[in-house]
């Protein structure tokens, strides 16, 4: 990422961006990432298919066992297959028992991302999504003005509780990992709210437990079972 854009971004939103500078420490297990909860998952469910969108260096990708076939998508670098998320799924004609989503962290294409991996999702397959968590409002600020950065990701999981056929829940590990499930909506989020898009970082902060459905690894082992 450019060290100038992100500068200037981060003038920006400094001067037109949200004025709430609270910040959250989530106290995040050190010896737990994304690909311990990936591969405990396939492991305990027995799933032989996993797909990621978004692969950059392949830090998850090169990690994934224990799957007959795996697909990486990212348009750049990484994966096995070099496409667009939308490009990918305009041509795929393959299902997945589970799906890693960490593309390109705008609330619209994550929500793109989900709606085209539901489509593909086999029976009790499970859905990730990575950097759900933000710690501050640069961190999840669009556009990109850090380089640790997670987006408003959070955003369309908000809008994924809200839906009565999908379960969905967040593990507290590696800057968050949503699981969405095609079930039954255990725990429904009620918000007030006509456009997900237009929910603040403050708004976040005040609610992140309730809007998140907040889990721990163990727990989320779980959820994958329920």
């Amino acid at each position: 990422m450019n060290k100038f854009k992100l500068r200037l971004m981060n003038i920006y939103h400094h001067v037109f961006g949200e004025r709430f500078y609270k910040k959250i420490d989530y106290n995040f297990p050190e010896n737990l990432m994304r690909w311990d909860l990936v591969n405990n998952a396939i492991q305990q469910e027995n799933y032989e298919t996993y797909l990621e969108i978004g692969c950059d260096d392949d830090m998850l990708f090169s990690k994934v066992n224990y799957v007959k076939k795996k697909i990486g998508v990212d348009p750049v670098r990484g994966g096995n297959c070099r496409k667009t998320s939308d490009e990918f799924f305009l041509q795929n004609k393959e299902n997945f028992d589970c799906i890693f989503i960490d593309g390109l962290h705008e609330y619209q294409q994550v929500k793109k991302d989900i709606n085209n991996s539901l489509n593909t999702l086999n029976e009790n397959g499970t859905i990730f999504i990575h950097d759900c968590l933000p710690t501050s409002f640069f961190q999840q600020a669009v556009p990109r003005c850090r380089m640790i950065w997670t987006g408003d990701v959070w955003k369309s999981i908000v809008e994924m509780r809200t839906l009565k056929n999908l379960d969905t829940s967040v593990c507290k590990i590696d800057h968050g990992i949503a699981i969405i499930k095609k079930r039954e909506n255990s725990n429904k989020l009620t918000i007030d709210i006509e456009k997900f898009s237009q929910l603040r970082f403050k708004d976040y902060y005040n609610n992140y437990s309730k809007y998140m459905r907040l889990i721990d690894h163990k727990e989320a082992l779980k959820f994958l079972k329920k």
